[in-house]
């Protein structure tokens, strides 16, 4: 089962991770989560935040490849 998760959180695009990770954050805020639904939300909000990390970071070396190799052709 867990695995299916990090499955289906890998297919998430950025900004429904994002969406998420907003949620999570509001329900914090305004106090609308027990502390054993806190944890698990946590526990969430951290699978997100490297998920948005690894994306960024891929998308940030894919543009670095398609610059180095505009400046290569000129």
């Amino acid at each position: 089962m867990n695995s299916k998760k990090t499955t289906s959180m890998h297919a998430m695009k950025y900004e429904d991770a994002m969406r998420q990770l907003e949620n999570i954050v509001e329900d914090m805020e305004n106090g609308e989560l027990d502390i054993d639904e806190m944890g698990k939300q946590l526990q969430k909000a951290q699978q997100l935040i490297k998920l948005c990390k690894e994306k960024l970071t891929k998308t940030n070396q894919e543009i670095h490849q398609i610059l180095e190799g505009n400046t290569d052709k000129s």
